[in-house]
């Protein structure tokens, strides 16, 4: 039986997406977050991929954030942006 809530599954995969392919938003989508994906793929391509940068910071504060926390935030809030 697992303590963690529902929805902190998805933190570490989302994470190392942010941090590996965050320019091309696939953190985004893999958390539901289909028009913030598009966007930040936009972004990936339009700047060469120094868009990534956002990725790259967004995977580390979903990895730094306590599974409650995450979920709070990202699953049930649904904040699609930092």
């Amino acid at each position: 039986m697992s303590d963690k809530p529902p929805g902190a599954e998805k933190k570490i995969v989302a994470g190392i997406f942010g941090i590996l392919l965050g320019g091309l938003g696939i953190h985004k989508f893999y958390l539901g977050y289909t028009k913030e994906g598009i966007i930040q793929l936009i972004i990936g391509v339009l700047t060469c991929g120094v868009g990534g940068v956002i990725g790259l910071i967004e995977g580390i504060i979903y990895l730094t954030k306590s599974d409650e926390a995450f979920v709070a935030t990202y699953i049930t809030g649904k904040k699609g942006w930092f």
